[in-house]
Formats: C-alpha cells, structure tokens, sequence
C-alpha cells in the first residue's frame, strides 16, 4: 500500500499543517503552481515529491518539474498535471490523450475547486485537491490523502486547512 498526500495551488505558501497532516504519507504529489521552488525543496526534504509546473511557476520550477507528469503508482496509471479541466470539460491540453490513452487517476490542479469525480466514459477517478495556499478566491484551502492498493484508489479523506 502507498499512502499519498496530494496539494495544489500552494503558489508560495506552505501552511505548517501540512506537515502534520502528510505526516503518515509515503509520498506528496504537488499539482502545479508551486510558486517558489523553496515550496518543492521543503517538501522534497520532508517526504519524496511529484510535481508538475504550473501556469504561475517559472524559472526554477519550470527547470525541476514537467508540465505532465504519467507514472504507475502500484498499479495504477497515474497522470499528474496542472490544467487538465473536468470529466465532459477536459482542457483542449489533453482532451486528445485523455481520450485516446486513459489513465486510471487524472490529478490537476488550477481552479482551486475541490472536485473528486468518476468519469464513467473513461473509467477514471479524477481529483482536483483545491488549493492550499493563501493566493486565490477559494474561501477554504484543502489537500486530500488517499491510499493505492495493488489496482485499487481507497481512503480518500479531504483535509480543510484553517
């Protein structure tokens, strides 16, 4: 068993909490607009990360993270990225490919809304984890942990942060 502990949208600023909550984690994956890359070093030290840019990241971010990041994670096709959109609303960036090659978890980040949805066209679990930081209009930040079991995606818990 893998247990994640999945952000996005920390766009410079990485409550304590955090650590407290991932914690137990095995891993973090960070779904884009890292901000500052001493955010990806933090949590690099902390726990092993995955990461993808952001539209916001540059420099340096851009330099250590992809903009899309598929990796199997037991035996789940993972595919991390920043604007992926919504199941019948995926970004035109991976329409196509979301299509043509499905993963079995579609994770971004970017609209700061918390959104954990089954596509049943693809037969893909899709995760938005909100955002974390402080930046944005969302009125409450959240990260989300969950837990990959051989093929299966379980435990999913959603963390407010306060």
């Amino acid at each position: 068993m893998t247990k994640i502990g999945l952000l996005s949208d920390t766009h410079s600023y990485l409550d304590d909490a955090v650590f407290k909550h991932f914690e137990n984690v095995d891993e973090i994956w960070h779904a884009g607009d890292i901000g500052d890359i001493a955010i990806a070093d933090k949590l690099t030290d902390f726990k092993p990360l995955k990461a993808v840019f952001g539209n916001i990241d540059s420099g340096e971010v851009r330099i250590s993270y992809p903009e899309n990041l598929r990796f199997e994670c037991e035996n789940i096709d993972v595919w991390l990225t920043h604007i992926g959109g919504y199941p019948d609303k995926y970004s035109p960036l991976v329409r196509e490919e979301i299509y043509r090659n499905p993963p079995k978890l579609f994770i971004c980040g970017h609209s700061h809304i918390l959104k954990i949805i089954y596509d049943k066209k693809i037969k893909c679990l899709h995760i938005n984890p909100g955002a974390a930081g402080k930046h944005g209009w969302q009125k409450v930040r959240t990260l989300v942990r969950f837990n990959i079991s051989g093929d299966k995606i379980h435990d999913l818990q959603i963390i407010e942060l306060v």
